[in-house]
């Protein structure tokens, strides 16, 4: 096995198929939401439900993945670097499934079931309550939206300092 900073140890194909596509996901679904909070279409909001749900999916799958795959060998760094990155990677998975969540319940208990691209519906199984959509969505919009963008920064800013600062290669692990 060669470990150098040339030819790092990558992770799993299945573990990195599981980062991109999350990246990807919460992109549109990001994308989504500023399309309809700038354009006069409700055909958005729809889009970002759906999305949103099916980022909560491939989260699971990604948990999932996560527990059964065997990470690479870690690179080389002070051990509070090392536990700021696990911490940092934990919170990050926990909010891109809190995220939506916190909207699935926002909708349902506003009475509005989610309509998955037209293929299904997630119905309304809860007893319609404006005080809880009101408090999901205050989760949702509030609380668990900037956290996702502060740790979305610290990961890329992370991935980005040992890149271009320490040029330790740590980005081709997970190409």
């Amino acid at each position: 096995m060669n470990t150098t900073h040339s030819n790092p140890i990558k992770w799993s194909f299945a573990s990195r198929f599981f980062h991109w596509i999350s990246a990807i996901l919460l992109l549109i679904t990001w994308t989504m939401i500023f399309l309809y909070d700038n354009l006069d279409s409700n055909l958005y909001i729809g889009l970002h439900k759906a999305f949103g749900v099916s980022l909560l999916f491939w989260m699971i799958a990604r948990v999932i993945n996560r527990i059964f795959t065997k990470a690479p060998p870690a690179v080389l760094m002070p051990k509070w670097q090392m536990l700021l990155s696990r911490l940092s990677h934990f919170v990050l998975y926990a909010l891109l499934i809190a995220m939506p969540i916190a909207g699935l319940m926002m909708s349902l208990y506003g009475g509005r079931p989610v309509d998955i691209f037209g293929i299904f519906q997630i119905p309304v199984l809860v007893t319609p309550d404006r005080g809880l959509a009101r408090l999901f969505n205050d989760w949702h919009v509030a609380i668990i939206w900037p956290m996702i963008i502060a740790f979305t920064v610290l990961h890329i800013g992370a991935a980005l300092y040992h890149q271009f600062v320490k040029k330790d290669n740590l980005i081709a692990r997970i190409k």
